[in-house]
């Protein structure tokens, strides 16, 4: 039995990896039932590099070239079997191959929105998307790190890890940098240059080289988006005077193509400022007028317009009650 599993028994006298796909990272070269040849060649091509592992030991690199495996080429793995000088017999080592070429248009995204603290807005949900590229640099920390004993790894099993690693950097960034969502968004080439920087030594961990990092989108829910419109729209916050005066200027060209649509905006511009300017007094920092004891009508008049602001989205609820409290406080 042992002279038939003898003669079953094949060797290797040529190594070589050819990529049969796009994608692929590190592929073990198939070793089963087979031993290398002493004085076996190896080719490794251009942008690509060979591994050779003992008993999970990472032994010796090859880079791009022609080898022919002796005790010579082979330091590492001569010295992890114990071979002596006159060592010239077939053996076994397992065999990996890299591709090291640039991995282009990696797409990263939040699948879900990330809640960060943003100094103008308080807490909030934004989404971002963009691409990255990288190489592998270091075969023997990847081989460590990541790929393993795996018989084959490829671009789609890392990019989960990957994605995880810049949505984690992005939101310690937005977290840490007091910066606004406003001027981030303004920026986006600066957000790209300094999470690539927060970034590079995370890739070099896993021994992997990132080459360009790119944020194309960083968006609020549609309801936040709104309100963030308004504000670059109008150049300023708190004057609500001028916020009317904007979104009536908005409307002009629209209200244009109907017939009476002009007039009628005249209309709602007077009426707005007015609300504008009832706004303004509510929000004032100094007290509000005295209002003549057990004038009931006036106050709810008052609180009327108030709480119709509200509904539009001007004054907030929690502003509403604090005034809601003083005006009813007057009563007594």
């Amino acid at each position: 039995m042992a002279l038939i599993d003898f003669i079953r028994k094949q060797f290797i006298d040529v190594i070589h990896w050819t990529e049969d796909g796009e994608g692929v990272l590190a592929a073990r070269h198939p070793m089963q039932d087979f031993e290398i040849q002493y004085g076996a060649q190896l080719t490794v091509r251009e942008s690509q590099a060979a591994v050779f592992v003992d008993e999970g030991k990472i032994a010796d690199v090859f880079g791009p070239g022609r080898y022919t495996l002796t005790t010579r080429t082979l330091p590492l793995l001569t010295s992890l079997k114990n071979w002596d000088k006159q060592f010239e017999s077939p053996f076994k080592s397992d065999v990996y191959f890299f591709s090291t070429r640039l991995q282009l248009d990696r797409r990263w995204g939040t699948p879900n929105s990330i809640t960060i603290r943003d100094r103008d807005f308080g807490m909030v949900r934004l989404r971002a998307f963009g691409i990255y590229a990288y190489r592998l640099s270091d075969v023997r920390r990847f081989h460590r790190e990541i790929s393993g004993t795996r018989e084959r790894y490829t671009v789609d099993d890392l990019d989960g890890q990957l994605r995880s690693l810049v949505i984690a950097s992005m939101s310690d960034l937005f977290g840490e940098s007091g910066v606004s969502f406003v001027d981030m968004a303004a920026n986006q080439d600066e957000l790209s240059r300094i999470l690539k920087s927060r970034l590079d030594p995370v890739f070099e961990r896993y021994g992997l080289t990132l080459d360009s990092f790119a944020v194309q989108s960083v968006s609020l829910p549609e309801e936040l988006q709104k309100v963030l419109d308004s504000r670059i729209g109008m150049n300023m916050i708190g004057d609500l005077g001028n916020y009317t005066r904007y979104q009536v200027a908005n409307s002009i060209p629209l209200a244009a193509q109907n017939e009476g649509g002009v007039a009628a905006i005249g209309a709602g511009l007077g009426a707005g400022l007015g609300i504008g300017q009832a706004m303004n007094a509510a929000l004032a920092q100094t007290p509000s007028p005295a209002i003549p004891s057990g004038d009931i009508d006036a106050i709810v008049a008052t609180l009327e317009k108030l709480h119709g602001l509200v509904g539009k989205g001007i004054l907030s609820q929690a502003e509403f009650d604090a005034k809601k409290s003083e005006l009813l406080g007057k009563l007594g």
